[in-house]
């Protein structure tokens, strides 16, 4: 996430800007930024729900824009632009604006300085939660993975969870894009996984991009706490493009597999990276059974998206939906 540099290296990963970031993660904090923040001003209070004993705001940040990853089709101008933008200073400042407003969690990966950056913004005084997942290597002995884990836990997390792209390619039997490194097909490894985060005592999770491995951790019984998964209609034009812009290939199946599942459900990429709009993706998320959304927002977006999440979760259709609300 961040890590200390002088000006000279700060004014140049600044020219940098997106592409430097996206080989990194979140970009070197500046040394100025290390002043402790002034006492927290509440502006909203969103509601919360419960995962293995810990308080969670449904809805909660996500931790793509901070590290740049913006998914923003072949408009290759874009991530720059995000990491112009998301200087460090700036992520900091949206991660404190996150909670004026009632969001009490982040939920990131293990990018490079990632840690570094959560415990620099726990120093200054920030109090959001920490949902991380490790992008260390899953191999039989575990070794780069358990070693992962105990450094999450160290920078004091709050849960962890199985990332979705080492997930999506240890459920399938053929290569798939965006595999993570993680080995095809090694379904065995996904308990193994589960058990290693497990050992740290804070709630795990299990994340995917494809509803199979949803379907797998049900079917074997899997010991997490919580599903993070992609979720979204496809009533919007670039849908059927296939060229980064879906994640949610049958939306009928996610809500069919979801009504028999009876853990937290963690939604993300409910917005489709940005071609559904914020009210739109809210009430269809919550309306068909997620229990928690993450959403990717700039700083000045905060304060709109969380008065609409509190529209939405007071709407007759969503307070009395099918599913039944865990968490």
């Amino acid at each position: 996430m961040f890590q200390k540099m002088n000006r000279r290296d700060f004014v140049k990963a600044a020219a940098l800007g997106g592409t430097m970031a996206t080989a990194a993660g979140m970009s070197a904090l500046p040394v100025h930024a290390t002043e402790q923040f002034l006492p927290l001003a509440k502006k909203r209070e969103i509601p919360t729900g419960t995962i293995a004993g810990v308080e969670f705001s449904r809805m909660m940040l996500g931790g793509n824009l901070l590290t740049h990853h913006t998914h923003s089709r072949d408009l290759h101008y874009v991530s720059r632009l995000a990491g112009r933008y998301n200087t460090p200073q700036k992520v900091h400042e949206t991660m404190r604006i996150a909670e004026e407003y009632g969001i009490n969690t982040v939920v990131i990966h293990t990018q490079h300085g990632v840690l570094d950056g959560l415990k620099q913004y726990r120093e200054r005084g920030g109090n959001l939660k920490i949902i991380i997942c490790s992008i260390a290597p899953i191999t039989d002995d575990m070794d780069e993975y358990t070693q992962s884990c105990q450094e999450c836990i160290d920078a004091g997390v709050d849960a962890l969870y199985l990332w979705g792209c080492h997930a999506d390619a240890m459920i399938d039997e053929k290569p798939r894009p965006n595999a993570g490194g993680a080995p095809w097909g090694r379904s065995d490894l996904i308990k193994k996984a589960v058990n290693t985060m497990r050992s740290f005592g804070v709630p795990v999770g299990v994340a995917a991009h494809h509803i199979e491995v949803i379907e797998f951790c049900e079917q074997e019984g899997i010991k997490n706490d919580f599903y993070l998964k992609t979720f979204h209609h496809r009533n919007y034009p670039s849908a059927v493009m296939n060229y980064d812009n879906s994640w949610c290939d049958d939306p009928e199946k996610h809500i069919e597999v979801f009504s028999k599942i009876e853990k937290p459900w963690i939604a993300y990429k409910v917005m489709a990276a940005g071609a559904i709009p914020p009210r739109d993706a809210l009430e269809y998320t919550f309306s068909n059974g997620a229990d928690f959304v993450i959403f990717g927002m700039f700083d000045y977006e905060i304060d709109e998206d969380t008065r609409l999440l509190n529209e939405v979760l007071a709407l007759d259709g969503v307070k009395n939906r099918a599913r039944k609300w865990f968490g």
